[in-house]
């Protein structure tokens, strides 16, 4: 597509820019797809368009988002800059309230903005704001037919009705509302036809997939597991309740299926669940781990945690240090507790000083950099060679990871791009395992 820019004609120029999580990078590359589909050519600076894809899920998420989008205004003046996402949708009075922003959208509706962008760049009036209520709403169709990574996320579920104590997201992306089987397999298809070897599927609630429509996250599992050409088959971030006997025991025979499961924790202390309203205590948490392990030699699990949440002892935050020990997860994201206006735990007696959370924060990291290089070891020991699925490279090493989700880095001058090898395991690194390709 072209326009005249200067006397002359130029190509329509369209960026994205994502904060945020799984789910807001798959729908931020669906936008671009979209745009490029009406003529836009994508590059990374100086657009005629840029999307911000917006997060709300700490203070600081916010703080970066209106950052980034200051950033664009000095650096392009003449960029049209348009926001959506999780920010937006809770706060879009603030959004568009910010000097350079053109047009804001929240979380349902994002693929309008190519066509918004169409009619700004064309010199007709469109809205300043465009947020959609989230009562009622449909899943959104969006689709990923040429993903530019060899690990392909499918977004399978949007909303959550959880309702934690401490949570924006519920307000930012509504109930639960998933998308349909049959249109899952459709994209996975494509995304095999353009070189993609591993696909993830991910939701806001992953494990909530099918409660609107009947379907069941296994029954997908199964359907996608079908598909020839993917070779492995990931889950997003999931709640420790999924992970029962009648659920470990059909996974068990989805062989794409990688041993690698997220578990959204957050805390390892009953007491701090129950206040956080999570729908787990630790010890039932714990017995689910022990049971995929048996059903599933050699899976390993990552992790969020939530340190300094209002209320949370150091007796607490002990258990917390002493559940994430006795797992040994593989990762672990470590957040201090943000205060989010509206969630109840924003009005909870003993808020905890920033002080505390910094310090329980870098006790938490530093423990979980012991326990990646603990799985690390057991993983070099138990398996002297491995498949790897290389991505990038990184520092003159390709990297990639192992089903398990161990991150593997080998030395190679050729292009090992989606390229699924086998290699022998050498020695362990800083959060990484050295590999030679030479078996």
């Amino acid at each position: 597509m072209l326009h005249r820019k200067g006397g002359g004609l130029m190509h329509r120029t369209f960026a994205v820019y994502t904060l945020g999580c799984k789910v807001s990078q798959y729908e931020s590359e669906a936008i671009l797809e979209e745009a490029v589909r009406r003529g836009f050519t994508p590059v990374t600076e100086g657009a005629d368009i840029a999307v911000i894809n917006t997060c709300t899920v700490t203070a600081e998420g916010d703080r970066k988002c209106r950052q980034l989008i200051r950033r664009l205004v000095r650096q392009s003046p003449e960029t049209k800059i348009m926001v959506c996402g999780c920010y937006s949708q809770v706060s879009p009075e603030s959004v568009s309230a910010i000097d350079g922003v053109a047009y804001v959208c929240g979380t349902q509706n994002k693929l309008r903005t190519v066509e918004r962008a169409l009619e700004l760049l064309d010199g007709k009036a469109i809205p300043k704001i465009e947020v959609a209520p989230l009562a009622g709403a449909d899943f959104e169709s969006m689709r990923i037919l040429h993903a530019p990574r060899t690990r392909a996320y499918i977004k399978i579920e949007d909303g959550c009705d959880n309702r934690c104590a401490y949570c924006k997201i519920p307000d930012a992306r509504g109930h639960v509302r998933s998308k349909k089987i049959a249109d899952v397999v459709a994209e996975a298809r494509a995304l095999t036809d353009a070189g993609v070897r591993e696909v993830v599927l991910t939701g806001i609630e992953t494990a909530s997939f099918g409660a609107d429509t009947g379907e069941s996250l296994c029954d997908l599992l199964d359907a996608v597991n079908g598909i020839d050409g993917i070779e492995r088959i990931r889950l997003g971030s999931l709640e420790p309740t999924l992970m029962r006997p009648a659920f470990l025991d059909r996974i068990a025979k989805v062989g794409k299926l990688t041993p690698h499961f997220h578990l959204s924790m957050q805390s390892g202390s009953s007491r701090t669940l129950a206040a956080m309203r999570r729908k787990y205590n630790a010890e039932t948490a714990l017995r689910n781990i022990e049971n995929t392990r048996a059903a599933l030699p050699g899976v390993q699990f990552t992790t969020d945690f939530i340190v300094g949440f209002p209320g949370e002892t150091d007796e607490d935050f002990a258990e917390t240090m002493e559940f994430a020990r006795r797992v040994g997860f593989l990762a672990t994201h470590v957040f201090k507790y943000s205060k989010r206006a509206g969630t109840p735990a924003a009005k909870m007696p003993d808020q905890i000083p920033e002080e505390v959370k910094h310090a329980r924060s870098q006790a938490l990291i530093a423990l979980s950099a012991e326990s990646t290089a603990h799985c690390l070891a057991e993983i070099l020991a138990a398996h002297p060679t491995e498949t790897v699925l290389f991505e990038q490279k990184i520092g003159g090493l390709w990297s990639g990871h192992t089903a398990a989700f161990a991150e593997v880095r080998a030395a190679s001058d050729a292009d090992l791009h989606g390229e699924l090898r086998k290699v022998r395991l050498d020695k362990i690194e800083d959060g990484y395992i050295r590999a030679d390709l030479n078996l």
